[in-house]
C-alpha cells in the first residue's frame, strides 16, 4: 500500500509521508466540521429537513475532497461554503421568496457553468495570470482572515459597540481554554513536534470537558435519512423564474473564493512552480463537480476551505491528506456526536463560540503570514493592491471582495503608470466585472 500511496501521490518528492498525510487530513476535519452542523442549522430555516442536509452535507463534502484528491492531488478540502449558505437561504429563499428546490436549481446550473469553463481551461489560465505579489498577498490576507475568526471563536475579540471589535474577557473559561490550547500548539511547534496542530486540538478538547465549557454527547448515532433533499432540486424552476442574477452571484462568489482559497493554501505549503499553481483546471473541476453533486443531494454550493490550511501546517503536501478528510466526513454520519464535540458550537454569556479549533486557527494566520516577505513592497504598482487586498479580506470576511480590490486597483495602478502590459488581459476583464458587480 505505502508503494501505491507513493507512487500516485509522490511521498518524496514532496518531502512527506502516508503518516503525514492521513493525520494531516484528520487535522483539516476536524477544523472545518463545524460545517456538519452549522450547514442544517441555516438551510432549515428555508423549510428543507435538517437531518437531511446534514447527510447531503457530509456526501457532497467527501466527494469533492477526495476528487481535489485523486484528481488535483492538492490537500484542500471542500465542503459547502459559509457565506453561500447564508446567500441561499436569507437571501434567495427568505428576501427573494424562491423556495429552496428553485435556489437548489440555481447552485446546479452555477455547478454546470463552473464544470463547463474548466473543462475548457479558462480557470487555470485566469489563476497563473494573478501577479506574484498578490498571490502572496491573498496568501497573508486569508491567513489573518483566518486567525480572526480563531480569535473570535474563541471570544479573544469581541463584537463591541461604536468601535466594532475590541477584547474578550480574558479571565473567562472559554478564552482560557483557547489561550492554554494556543500556548500548547506553540510549544509543540517550538519543540519541532509534527503532530503540533493535531495535538493541541485534542488537548483543548479534553481541558475544555474538563472545566465544563465543551460537552461530550457520546460516540455514535444513526444516519439521517436524506430522501427528503435527494434529487428535489427544481433545475426547470430555476429556468423559469429568471434569477440569473441569483446564479450569477452563487458562481462569481465561488470562483473568486475557490481561487483565493488554492492561491492562498498554495503559497503558503510551497506548492506553487514558478509562481504558478499546476492542475489548477482539475483543481476547479473538483469545485464544480462538489457542486453539482450537492444540488442533486441538497446542500448548497460547495467551494474549498481556508481550513485546509491547519492540515497544510500540520505537513500535508499531497492529495493523500484529502483520502483520510473524505474518510472523515463519511464517517461523521455515524460518528456524529464526537464530531460535535470538536467542531459544534459552545453558548457562553451569549456569545456562540467554537473553543476547540480556535486556537490552531489562530496557529494557522502566523503559518500563512510568512507570504508577506515576498512581496515586492518597492513596487507601489504592486505593493498598494497588494496591501489592499490583505486588509480588504479579513475587515470585510471576504475573500472575494479582497481579491476584487486587489485586481481593480492592480490594473487602475498598471495603465496609469504607463505598465499595462506587464498583467495578463484577464486582470483588466475581471477587474471592469467587479467594478460592475459594485456599481450595480
Amino acid at each position: 500500500m505505502k508503494v501505491f500511496f507513493e507512487r500516485v501521490f509522490k511521498l518524496e518528492e514532496n518531502n512527506t509521508t502516508v503518516r503525514i498525510e492521513l493525520l494531516g487530513g484528520m487535522t483539516t476535519f476536524m477544523t472545518m466540521s463545524y460545517i456538519i452542523f452549522v450547514q442544517p442549522a441555516i438551510l432549515s430555516s428555508t423549510g428543507i429537513d435538517r437531518g437531511a442536509v446534514m447527510f447531503a452535507t457530509c456526501i457532497a463534502s467527501a466527494l469533492a475532497t477526495l476528487l481535489m484528491g485523486l484528481i488535483a492531488k492538492y490537500p484542500i478540502a471542500l465542503a459547502p461554503g459559509m457565506g453561500l449558505n447564508l446567500f441561499f437561504a436569507v437571501t434567495v429563499c427568505g428576501v427573494m421568496g424562491y423556495s429552496w428546490q428553485v435556489a437548489l436549481g440555481a447552485v446546479f446550473i452555477s455547478g454546470v457553468i463552473f464544470l463547463i469553463l474548466s473543462a475548457l481551461g479558462l480557470w487555470e489560465k485566469l489563476v497563473n495570470s494573478v501577479p506574484a505579489s498578490l498571490k502572496h498577498a491573498i496568501a497573508v490576507g486569508i491567513g489573518l482572515f483566518i486567525a480572526l475568526l480563531g480569535l473570535e471563536y474563541g471570544g479573544i475579540v469581541v463584537d463591541r459597540p461604536g468601535v466594532f471589535i475590541g477584547l474578550g474577557d480574558l479571565t473567562s473559561k472559554p478564552v482560557l481554554v483557547v489561550l492554554a490550547g494556543v500556548v500548547v500548539t506553540a510549544v509543540l511547534l517550538a519543540r519541532r513536534v509534527r503532530s503540533a496542530i493535531l495535538l493541541g486540538i485534542l488537548a483543548t478538547a479534553v481541558l475544555g470537558v474538563a472545566v465544563g465549557i465543551v460537552k461530550y454527547h457520546g460516540v455514535l448515532a444513526v444516519p439521517p435519512s436524506i430522501t427528503p433533499t435527494l434529487f428535489k432540486l427544481d433545475i426547470l424552476g430555476a429556468l423559469k423564474t429568471g434569477i440569473l442574477t441569483v446564479v450569477f452571484t452563487f458562481f462569481v462568489i465561488d470562483l473568486f473564493d475557490t481561487m483565493g482559497t488554492l492561491i492562498g493554501v498554495s503559497a503558503s505549503a510551497g506548492l506553487l512552480k514558478e509562481g504558478k499553481l499546476p492542475r489548477a483546471n482539475r483543481a476547479m473541476l473538483s469545485d464544480a463537480v462538489g457542486t453539482i453533486g450537492g444540488a442533486l443531494l441538497g446542500t448548497s454550493t460547495v467551494t474549498s476551505y481556508i481550513e485546509s490550511s491547519t492540515g497544510i501546517a500540520h505537513g500535508a503536501r499531497t492529495g493523500l491528506a484529502n483520502i483520510s478528510t473524505a474518510f472523515f466526513f463519511l464517517i461523521a454520519l455515524f460518528f456524529s456526536p464526537l464530531a460535535e464535540m470538536i467542531g459544534g458550537e459552545i453558548v457562553y454569556n451569549g456569545m456562540s463560540l467554537k473553543p476547540v479549533i480556535a486556537p490552531p486557527l489562530i496557529i494557522v494566520g502566523y503559518f500563512m503570514m510568512k507570504s508577506v516577505s515576498l512581496i515586492d513592497w518597492d513596487d507601489v504598482t504592486e505593493a498598494i493592491p497588494a496591501f489592499l487586498t490583505i486588509v480588504i479580506i479579513p475587515l470585510t470576511l471576504s475573500i472575494t471582495d479582497g481579491i476584487a480590490f486587489g485586481f481593480i486597483s492592480l490594473a487602475v495602478l498598471k495603465l496609469v503608470s504607463g505598465k499595462g502590459k506587464q498583467i495578463h488581459w484577464m486582470i483588466y476583464f475581471f477587474a471592469v466585472l467587479f467594478i460592475i458587480r459594485y456599481i450595480i
